[in-house]
């Protein structure tokens, strides 16, 4: 009997994890079924990122930086062992409605943007196991991990814009109304 040399193709599983890692890349870049971050955050005007609106519990400022520090903590947790969470909830929070300086807005973007590109390439790396427990946390996965920053990032971005509309910032030409 002859046997025949078969080629090797993609397992279920295997072209599966490509598909799973190629679609978290989608929902943590955030444009897949919301608002776009970047575009947001570029056109919220300078003069009204430290007022909170009547009715809104946070400033544009507040959000933020609330949404970079929890997604910096989140990305270190995944990635560090030695990671220490800052104290829940005062040190996820900024300590004031405006940014600090006329710089800190440009900064905390620039941070969020890197942070997010960061968790992507964590997820995305074929050696990264989605699915097994972190060795140092609780029964985390990386795959739960990733999933918590999109909804983190989807339920706070959306309070961003509900602020935009409630300061009367929310133009009907601009690219990020569009969701």
């Amino acid at each position: 009997m002859v046997r025949r040399r078969t080629t090797k193709t993609l397992s279920p599983l295997t072209a599966g994890d490509r598909i799973l890692r190629e679609q978290l890349a989608a929902l943590l870049e955030g444009s897949e079924a919301h608002a776009d971050a970047p575009p947001i955050l570029r056109a919220f005007p300078a003069a009204l990122r430290g007022l909170k609106p009547h009715g809104a519990p946070h400033s544009a400022w507040q959000l933020l930086e609330h949404m970079r520090i929890a997604q910096w903590d989140i990305l270190e947790y995944c990635r560090n062992p030695d990671h220490k969470s800052p104290k829940w909830s005062e040190g996820y929070w900024p300590a004031t409605e405006a940014p600090p300086s006329p710089h800190a807005w440009d900064r905390s973007c620039k941070e969020f943007l890197s942070d997010r590109s960061a968790m992507k390439r964590l997820v995305a790396r074929p050696g990264a196991d989605l699915f097994a427990k972190i060795p140092h946390g609780g029964g985390q996965t990386l795959l739960r991990e990733a999933l918590l920053v999109v909804d983190h990032n989807a339920y706070h971005l959306g309070q961003l814009v509900l602020v935009r509309r409630m300061l009367g910032v929310w133009p009907a030409d601009d690219k990020s109304s569009s969701s």
